[in-house]
């Protein structure tokens, strides 16, 4: 073969990562990935060569030198499309024009998908839950897991490796050199691994939580991004568990903008009044804050309080930009409410109440609004609504 830089990284006895580290991805779907991401890709090397997945295409090159580590490319028998988002699915087509004779195995949602994505001519075979395909001596078993996150996406199991394709199930967003869990700090991992559940997997917690036994036998997970997991797979999908069925813990995060400081001395009163009965508070100003990272602190939040200055008889945009990006995430089981400043029309309130009840939130009170710059008494009532969300709070999680 010819040598590279690039080289593959042996998984398991019969699997290698063939991935690409984009150290500059800064956004994803409107989620701040401020450490960048992997797309991996695996190959699996048995009496057949078994590519699983591909990576976005502008890292193609960076794939094909990494399989060209182990075995030359033109040597590829099948090729697995758990996923056909175009992270995953990008350089699909130019790896079909390398060899042509590989047949694409994937999903019928999948092929439909592919076929919209691209004019691939291709044998494939379609599977579905329950479907074991023989690899050249090894067997793969599929199992579908429709609209997590994509409708064709699904998983795969290695029988014998005990090696599990996820795809974007138990993956985060997260350049590194490592190619595996235990060579990273946890606390890193695990605070990835919840902005990632939070900012993409979240609107199907109640789904994903009826596939996590499919995961409870692997001794290795491979996502298709970041880190590798071969060791802690328990402590994983506890968390998983956690955050699928919503168990929240004693906290508020209250996420607001200001114009004139007005909003803000409101939240840090609000704040205040909160923290003093023992909930844990967050306090995060929008356009300091990415809504990313507001999500990522709501995943184990019981309260959520939404403040905002009146900007031409609307809340600020940076409210309204929160606002609509958790419309599609829909958390659940929020307690929560209003509050902000206003000089001459109030009506921000009630467009930040009918955004909170779309989302199911349960309001506390009526909007908590003050007119131009909020002085003692104002403060006062602020704090007082802090100690009115945090009993709800306290009432609602048991201690």
């Amino acid at each position: 073969m010819n040598p590279s830089h690039f080289q593959a990284v042996k998984v398991s006895d019969r699997v290698f990562w063939v991935g690409a580290i984009d150290w500059n991805l800064r956004d994803f779907h409107g989620y701040l990935t401020s450490r960048g991401t992997t797309y991996n890709a695996y190959l699996i090397v048995t009496d057949k060569i078994t590519l699983v997945d591909t990576v976005k295409r502008p890292f193609l090159d960076e794939m094909l030198a990494r399989v060209r580590s182990v075995v030359d490319p033109s040597r590829i028998d099948y090729v697995v499309s758990h996923h056909a988002e175009l992270d995953h699915s990008g350089s699909l087509p130019d790896v079909l024009r390398l060899v042509p004779k590989a047949k694409v195995i994937t999903s019928k949602a999948g092929w439909t998908t592919l076929g919209a994505h691209f004019d691939l001519e291709a044998p494939v075979e379609l599977v579905g839950t329950g479907s074991a395909v023989d690899v050249g001596g090894a067997s793969l078993t599929f199992h579908e897991t429709r609209m997590i996150h994509w409708p064709e996406s699904m998983f795969s199991m290695l029988d014998g490796d005990g090696v599990l394709f996820s795809q974007d199930g138990f993956g985060m967003h997260l350049a590194s050199h490592e190619r595996f869990n235990d060579q990273l700090p946890a606390e890193l991992l695990r605070y990835e691994a919840a902005k990632y559940f939070a900012n993409i997997l979240m609107p199907m917690s109640d789904l994903l939580a009826r596939h996590l036994g499919k995961a409870r036998d692997a001794r290795i997970i491979a996502p298709d991004h970041g880190p590798i997991w071969r060791s802690g797979i328990d402590g994983l999908l506890t968390d998983y568990e956690t955050w699928a069925t919503r168990r929240a813990r004693r906290k508020l995060v209250i996420a607001y903008d200001t114009m004139w400081q007005s909003t803000a001395a409101m939240a840090r009163a609000i704040a205040e009044g909160a923290a003093d009965l023992g909930v844990e508070v967050v306090p995060m100003r929008l356009g300091t804050a990415h809504r990313s990272d507001v999500v990522t602190e709501l995943l184990d939040a019981a309260g959520l309080l939404i403040g905002t200055p009146n900007l031409n008889g609307q809340m600020y945009p940076t409210v309204a930009d929160l606002l609509t990006y958790l419309k599609g995430l829909k958390p659940r089981g929020l307690v929560g409410g209003a509050f902000g400043s206003y000089g001459w029309s109030p009506a921000v309130g009630p467009q930040v109440v009918a955004a909170l009840q779309e989302l199911k939130v349960d309001l506390v009170g009526e909007p908590l609004l003050t007119k131009f710059v909020p002085r003692n008494d104002s403060l006062i009532a602020c704090r007082a609504y802090g100690e009115q969300v945090a009993r709800k709070i306290l009432e609602v999680v048991p201690g």
